[in-house]
């Protein structure tokens, strides 16, 4: 059965000593299929919303009110490093397990490569901190409390050659109030979508590439995360009040995506459905995850506990845990990691004004049957290698081919054909020097 894991990160510490939970943990990894279960926890951590990234290897989580991240490693289960920046940390997330993303209290996005240590660090674009972070391999989105969302390119921020100043694609800003939460589509195509949560209670559908704005949810109350299904047919909501909602894009009798219908672009939608509550008060949802296959919603609320819903049904499932503190963050895990020749042993920390570019990371399995990786396996050339070289000098030479004998012909031909010149100019020049010493 396929095994899915979440990681989870809490603030502060526990509200009462009566607990089951462990003093000090402050992040946690779960199973959640085929059986829930905790799998590992890391202590000394106080995370705030939306500051937790993950990879592979490590867990990066950012402090609440400070301006340092810790960094735990996965496979030795303790606390790496501590990395100081120059300013607090709002906000963190991953691009391809090799660089991490820091929104700062200045409004400031710092990009750390974790494999060299190079760090770059953008003018302030926004006027307030940047409270949440979405990226895809090219682009990256930042959200802050100023209301505003700036899209940037990822290769032009980590670019090796350019001098240019480092500044915004474009800007969304269209939304009233603080921005609380960011997801990004599924697709790579020039249609992606985003969508954006805010405290002026909507919720916003954008084309970031484009920059054109295709959809305007109204809400009944303040949202302050979100979920996108995997296939990008809506998105789950979690509110102030600690109640779900899902506001689906697709329309059952629509062949259309009604998200490409410019008519409907500058109509907001008001929504009137109510939403998904759980039994007992849990809370504000702080964060969400949602499953591989779509089917089952993981919320984390203020109250500490983790709630469990049924996506398909649109009800509440089950309560699956009680963190004993304001729950955070969950980070949903890809069941089918990508195949990556190297990974990461331990994190390089960032270096400001260091010229020299070296890639640190440790080589992962077999790299395939070819000589090279041979070599490396072995402390020296491989007996059975040496024996293959030797016997392939002692052998005959293959028999040539039929363009090969033809070739090889017509080079005998043009060599007798060298062969008469030569002699030809020998005799003319044997009878011209006789000629030469009778006459004198």
């Amino acid at each position: 059965m396929l095994s899915e894991t979440f990681i989870t990160a809490i603030r502060a510490q526990p509200k009462s000593a009566n607990t089951a939970i462990a003093k000090d943990v402050g992040i946690f990894v779960h199973d959640l299929h085929p059986t829930l279960t905790q799998k590992s926890s890391f202590k000394k951590s106080s995370t705030p919303v939306n500051a937790l990234a993950a990879t592979d290897t490590h867990i990066f989580a950012a402090q609440v009110d400070k301006a340092v991240v810790h960094v735990y490693s996965r496979e030795r289960g303790n606390q790496e490093a501590l990395v100081s920046f120059p300013e607090r940390i709002h906000s963190l997330t991953m691009i391809a397990e090799t660089v991490l993303v820091l929104g700062t209290a200045e409004g400031r996005v710092i990009l750390w490569e974790i494999c060299t240590g190079r760090q770059v660090s953008t003018p302030a674009a926004h006027l307030q901190p940047i409270s949440c972070l979405a990226a895809t391999r090219s682009h990256l989105l930042t959200g802050s409390e100023d209301s505003n969302i700036n899209v940037w390119s990822i290769h032009r921020l980590l670019s090796l050659t350019t001098s240019e100043t480092h500044e915004p694609l474009r800007t969304l800003s269209n939304h009233r109030a603080a921005i609380t939460a960011l997801v990004m589509g599924h697709s790579a195509s020039t249609t992606n979508i985003c969508v954006s949560a805010s405290k002026d209670n909507t919720v916003i559908v954008w084309n970031y590439h484009s920059g054109d704005l295709l959809r305007t949810f109204l809400l009944p109350s303040t949202p302050l995360c979100l979920a996108l299904d995997p296939c990008d047919r809506g998105v789950f909501v979690g509110f102030e009040d600690g109640s779900i909602q899902i506001l689906e894009f697709l329309q059952r009798d629509s062949v259309l995506n009604p998200l490409f219908d410019t008519r409907l672009q500058n109509t907001p939608l008001q929504i009137t459905l109510p939403p998904w509550t759980a039994p007992s008060d849990v809370g504000a949802a702080h964060c969400m995850g949602l499953s591989y296959d779509g089917t089952s919603l993981l919320s984390g609320h203020a109250s500490g506990k983790i709630a469990q819903w049924d996506a398909g049904r649109k009800a509440f499932s089950a309560e699956i845990t009680d963190l004993n503190a304001p729950v955070t963050n969950i980070l949903m895990q890809f069941p089918f990691p990508e195949r990556r020749m190297t990974k990461l042993s331990t994190v390089v920390k960032p270096k400001l004004g260091e010229n020299a570019y070296t890639f640190t990371a440790q080589l992962s399995g077999s790299i395939g049957s070819n000589t090279f990786a041979r070599v490396l396996e072995d402390p020296g050339f491989p007996a059975d290698m040496l024996e293959d070289a030797i016997s392939r000098l002692s052998r005959p030479v293959a028999t040539s081919s039929s363009a090969d004998e033809k070739l090889q012909k017509e080079n005998e031909e043009l060599w007798k054909v060298v062969n008469e010149q030569r002699a030809l100019q020998r005799k003319t020049w044997e009878k011209y020097t006789k000629l030469k010493s009778g006459g004198v």
